[in-house]
């Protein structure tokens, strides 16, 4: 039987792509000044599967390091180096492997790129997030080091500290504070004393952060299970008054009877209710509610009503996802599901034209919104009657299977219609049109019955 690997285990198995970097620099200046660093050391000593991105830093040259391994044959690509900051990355079977000089940092104030200069593995160490992120491993002779002298302590007592004050640790680099975060919540660590606190102190500093590197990191937090507490934190600490005001709009927002929640509260409880792992999915419920500040009113009855609230909720959802720069097909996914929440509860029954509908407008995101809804209906006061979906699954499914969503349109072209009515492009060919989907839509055609479409079109819609 194998013997448990202690966390002072000097030889530590090594990932392929690292063993390969080893073996190469062997009897090289490198030898025995290679050290992995951050995440890859710190979830080997939690008992975390290892990822595919590493980071190794150097005192000697790690563009000159980079430029000999790919020399070598090691890298799959040609090797991407800033001068400037002393790094480089390079690609090891299929893993990617940034590669840094030692370095020590200084930061302009409005500025998150520094100033660098050659540093020790301690000066370098000081530079970094976390504690439990300085940690390293020497990758030949397997040596474990706390440069700091703290990494393994917090490490131990799952304490997430930074390893300067924390408020010069987040003027440095403000994203650190969203990284915050998500190690607290990926990690279950506790924040270190003061750590939070300076994260308020220091959260307008994010205004200086792209909204690439934002949204990298809270996409990140929306794929774990543990998305609805990364939310809560992010709005608790201030952090949505810079990234995504209109959320902060949502907080203290009543809702009536149906609800116990605000909308804030509902909304995680929906981001909870709907899983994990589904990008698309999670954005819809964390935002579909975000129109209902701009429509509340309360109606002559005294009940609390949001007309119109999923169309307006749609925009804005558009506009947070833009300003966050995700791409143009994920702000349409998440649009189309926010602007269709409220569509299945709209009438008694879903008959097979609603279903034949739902399919046109919605494609392949039919199943996701089936998922939202169901979401957003758990997450009703106790004692609301639940929504029940699956007489509109089985519905939906009975009409995919026998007509695809392809043909949920006219079987006669424009160019058809323009023949059979003797017209000229223009308007009225697009209402002819639109009139034999709807007749399609309704199952008065046939998908597809070109003979009955243009029975209808002379008899119904030429004058």
């Amino acid at each position: 039987m194998a013997r448990p690997r202690s966390a002072l285990d000097s030889t530590p198995a090594l990932h392929p792509a690292l063993r390969a970097v080893r073996d190469a620099t062997l009897g090289t200046p490198y030898e025995g000044d290679l050290w992995l660093v951050g995440g890859a050391v710190r979830d080997e000593l939690l008992g975390y599967a290892a990822s595919d991105d590493f980071d190794i830093v150097t005192r000697r040259s790690a563009p000159e390091l980079s430029a000999l391994l790919t020399s070598l044959g090691l890298s799959s690509i040609p090797p991407v180096t800033y001068e400037r900051f002393g790094t480089a990355m390079i690609r090891v079977l299929g893993s990617t492997i940034e590669l840094a000089t030692a370095r020590s940092e200084s930061y302009a104030p409005e500025s998150r790129k520094p100033q660098v200069e050659p540093a020790s593995l301690e000066q370098d160490a000081l530079r970094r997030d976390f504690t439990v992120n300085t940690l390293m491993r020497n990758l030949h002779t397997g040596e474990l080091r706390d440069p700091l002298g703290s990494g393994l302590r917090d490490l131990g007592q799952r304490i997430l500290r930074t390893p300067l004050n924390p408020e010069s640790t987040f003027q440095d680099d403000p994203l650190r504070m969203l990284r915050a975060v998500r190690f607290r919540w990926k990690l279950g660590f506790e924040p270190a004393e003061g750590l939070y606190e300076a994260v308020r102190r220091c959260v307008k500093r994010l205004a200086i952060v792209s909204g690439e590197r934002i949204r990298d990191e809270i996409v990140k937090m929306l794929l774990a299970p543990s998305a609805a507490d990364a939310l809560a934190d992010l709005m608790a600490l201030g952090i949505f008054d810079v990234v995504a005001p209109e959320l902060v709009q949502m907080v203290g927002v009543e809702q009536g009877s149906y609800h116990h929640l605000d909308v804030w509260n509902h909304s995680l409880l929906v981001v909870r209710n709907a899983g994990s792992g589904d990008l698309a999915l999670t954005l819809a419920a964390l935002l579909h509610d975000v129109g209902k500040p701009a429509t509340q009113f309360v109606d002559d009855a005294g009940q609390i009503r949001f007309f119109g609230h999923e169309a307006v909720g749609a925009s804005l959802s558009a506009k947070i996802l833009r300003r966050l720069r995700f791409p143009q097909r994920e702000i349409d996914r998440v649009s189309i599901l926010v602007k269709n929440h409220m569509r299945l509860g709209s009438s008694p029954e879903f008959t097979a034209a609603a279903a034949r509908r739902l399919i046109r407008d919605l494609g392949e995101e039919v199943d996701r919104l089936l998922k939202l809804v169901e979401a957003d209906a758990d997450s009703l006061a106790p004692g609301v009657r639940r929504f029940d979906l699956d007489p509109i699954r089985s519905r939906i499914v009975e009409v995919q299977s026998i007509t695809p969503r392809d043909e949920l349109q006219s079987p006669l072209s424009g160019a058809e219609i323009m023949r059979i009515a003797g017209l000229e492009p223009g308007p009225e060919v697009g209402r002819m049109k639109a009139a034999l989907t709807e007749r399609v839509l309704d199952g008065v055609i046939e998908p597809g019955d070109k003979a009955a479409a243009e029975k209808v079109l002379r008899e119904e819609l030429m004058d």
